[in-house]
């Protein structure tokens, strides 16, 4: 196990540098277009402390993130109906296009990285994967340690 959560330290630092090069034309980076995704996923407008959730992520990180976001006209801070303070985060129309031009460049590179390997070993991965996050999220380790 303790092989296996350094490979996946190792494959993590990786993937955030490529995403970094993968996206830096568009004026992103993979942090913030991974916030542009959780918000994209959301389905609906949400508070920083609701999205750092669904991240697994530290609110103040993310509330920075989302300020820089929404400065270059990313986002958009909405009034919130059911909290004054906690403001809703709403993707712009150029949040929404630049997203959707990382997305394909991300199913090229995808593609690209992914070749040779069988869909059946992918999905097996992600599956221990997945599982392996709950448990830290169930056990609350994963909050505490971000």
């Amino acid at each position: 196990m303790t092989d296996l959560v350094l490979d996946v330290f190792r494959l993590s630092s990786r993937l955030l540098a490529a995403g970094d090069r993968l996206v830096a034309d568009l004026g992103l980076t993979s942090a913030r277009w991974q916030i542009l995704g959780t918000i994209f996923g959301a389905g609906r407008p949400q508070p920083v402390a609701w999205l750092a959730r669904d991240m697994g992520g530290n609110r103040q990180n993310v509330q920075r993130i989302v300020n820089d976001l929404e400065q270059e006209g990313f986002v958009e801070f909405q009034p919130n109906p059911h909290h004054r303070r906690a403001q809703l985060i709403v993707l712009t129309e150029k949040g929404k296009k630049t997203f959707d031009a990382a997305m394909r460049l991300q199913a090229r590179w995808a593609n690209e990285l992914t070749e040779g390997l069988r869909a059946e070993d992918i999905e097996t991965t992600r599956r221990i994967i997945t599982a392996l996050r709950k448990r830290l999220e169930a056990s609350g380790d994963a909050n505490e340690q971000v």
